[in-house]
């Protein structure tokens, strides 16, 4: 069954981490409400939200996908590269296991989920900020029995290399190509960002939908243009955390079972 873990958004939300974007007011309401209709969206599209409970400490936790990998085969958590926000993953780690065999990238490795662009079985981690050649090399070792292929892109410009390209199917990339580079993706089309909307490499596929930020109405277009189905979900607010619409959730196929230490979300 397709599962999306997903968590409520930390009531410090205002003090997250902030790297490529200046710190504006945030409306802890507006954020919640925001995230609860990703939540649904998810849940609409035939996924089982499993949605954890808030973290009042830990400003950043609503981005479940930092802390954690998951493959088929087994989930692999991470040491954060942001050192505030290393509290979050044994919570994560709670969560999957019981879908996954767990193993993890140690210090001095450093990986963010937000940097792993995943296709089919290779996968594409940046070298930002975030993560580190230790921490891409300990996740290569770690899953190349698996028949995964690891491949470090350099990443400049922004936070992750998610933020910069994400898959539009398994063939077609939205990006903005200046930002990392490109030579790794030689057989992938491209739909490039609106150049007035620099920050719109970030979408979600999902079902065959591409959920897309409603404050990006140009890229939008030119992603519909490409025949994909796109449905816009408001994030205006959580994008003053700097997020984006992949890190918001940990998506991944599942048995239906009964799991008593975990609620999907209403």
């Amino acid at each position: 069954m397709l599962t999306a873990i997903t968590r409520a958004v930390s009531p410090s939300l205002a003090q997250c981490e902030l790297s490529f974007i200046p710190r504006q007011p945030i409306d802890l309401a507006k954020a919640q409400a925001e995230h609860r209709a990703y939540e649904k969206l998810l849940a609409d599209l035939g996924a089982r939200v499993i949605s954890l409970p808030a973290e009042p400490e830990l400003a950043d936790s609503m981005f479940v996908e930092d802390p954690a990998l998951v493959l088929d085969e087994l989930a692999v958590i991470f040491p954060l590269g942001a050192e505030t926000r290393r509290r979050e993953a044994p919570s994560i780690a709670a969560a999957l296991e019981p879908f996954r065999k767990i193993q993890h990238v140690r210090l001095p490795g450093m990986i963010e989920g937000g940097d792993i662009l995943r296709l089919g079985k290779k996968l594409f981690v940046g070298l930002s900020a975030r993560s580190n050649a230790d921490g891409i090399a300990q996740l290569s070792r770690i899953v190349s029995p698996h028949g995964y292929e690891v491949v470090g892109v350099p990443v400049t410009g922004c936070l992750h290399l998610k933020s910069a390209v994400t898959p539009l199917d398994e063939h077609t990339l939205l990006a903005k190509r200046a930002w990392f580079d490109t030579s790794f993706f030689p057989e992938c089309g491209w739909v490039d960002v609106d150049p007035a909307e620099p920050q719109a490499g970030n979408a979600l596929a999902l079902s065959g939908t591409v959920i897309f930020p409603v404050s990006f109405p140009r890229t939008r277009d030119r992603i519909a243009a490409r025949g994909f189905r796109v449905v816009s979900l408001d994030i205006s607010e959580l994008q003053k955390a700097e997020s984006g619409l992949t890190c918001s959730s940990l998506i991944f196929d599942a048995p239906d079972c009964e799991l008593r230490t975990l609620s999907p979300a209403s």
